[in-house]
């Protein structure tokens, strides 16, 4: 009896668990959550140039850009991303550029393009438009075909990106934006500046161009007139020279003499008159350019 009690505490030894920790059920890992995506800001326009009528600025698109528009309008886009946009006389207050990525997002930009006070001068006694000479009637036709096709030329011109200078230094004589009131009706107001030198003074380019015009003939109101693209929509023309140096399709560089001031066509006396415009947009030049050195 004994024996068989003593077997039957060994068999109940040999079912209990020895003695020690116990290990936790295992648990499910928490979900990781993916982080939240982080909104890349796009880069801004940057320029340099004036915000106003007449005013032109040098401007930089922002990264990735493959177009850009103001107010619609497509402007040229250099590979660097460089481009101009310019401000007529009489540009309304606000104007908006925008540039479209590579990825299809747009960049807007709305800028404020600040107005300026320009001179009016009021004639009551003179009719807005004289007896037209018939002479006039028949050659200004063709010469305006002339100045709307040279301006239509695209070329390579690079002196778009340079800083202008002036062809001639001396006295301004006339300033862009003037103009006269006759009766109470507006004429049409002086697109370039006048400097007033004598006649042979030295016209030297303002910037890089190619010649696109070069009246060795006349034009009854130019007189002996030059044009010069300087690439991206934007070029020069100069009026009433007493001669012409350069030929259509010619590469000038900045400073280089390109000709000579008179008084060729309807002028009162010798100057140069200089105008600028950029995509059909008139400009400046005094703003544009800076002070006469």
């Amino acid at each position: 009896m004994k024996a068989w009690a003593g077997g039957f505490a060994l068999l109940l030894a040999g079912c209990v668990a020895p003695a020690g920790p116990v290990a936790p059920p295992p648990t499910a890992p928490e979900p990781r959550l993916a982080p939240a995506p982080v909104a890349i800001p796009l880069a801004p326009f940057r320029w340099t140039g004036q915000l106003s009528q007449g005013g032109l600025i040098h401007g930089q698109a922002p990264t990735g850009a493959v177009s850009v528009t103001l107010n619609g309008e497509v402007v040229a886009l250099a590979p660097d991303g460089a481009f101009l946009a310019g401000f007529d006389r009489d540009a309304g207050p606000s104007a908006e550029l925008v540039a479209t990525l590579d990825d299809g997002r747009e960049v807007r930009q709305p800028l404020a393009i600040a107005p300026r006070a320009w001179r009016i001068e009021r004639l009551d006694r003179l009719p807005k438009y004289p007896v037209p000479d018939p002479e006039f009637q028949q050659l200004r036709p063709a010469e305006l075909q002339q100045i709307r096709a040279a301006r239509a030329l695209e070329t390579d011109a690079s002196g778009w990106r340079q800083t202008l200078i002036w062809p001639v230094t001396g006295r301004i004589s006339g300033l862009f934006g003037a103009q006269r009131v006759y009766r109470g009706e507006p004429g049409s107001y002086h697109s370039g500046t006048d400097v007033a030198v004598p006649t042979g003074t030295i016209v030297r380019a303002p910037a890089d161009g190619v010649v696109i015009l070069a009246a060795q003939q006349p034009f009854t109101l130019e007189g002996h007139l030059l044009m010069l693209d300087h690439g991206q929509g934007l070029n020069s023309a100069f009026l009433h020279l007493s001669r012409i140096d350069v030929h259509v399709g010619d590469h000038v560089r900045q400073g280089q003499p390109i000709g000579a001031a008179g008084a060729t066509g309807r002028a009162t006396g010798p100057h140069l008159h200089w105008s600028l415009q950029w995509k059909g947009r008139k400009l400046d030049p005094l703003l544009v350019t800076g002070p006469m050195p």
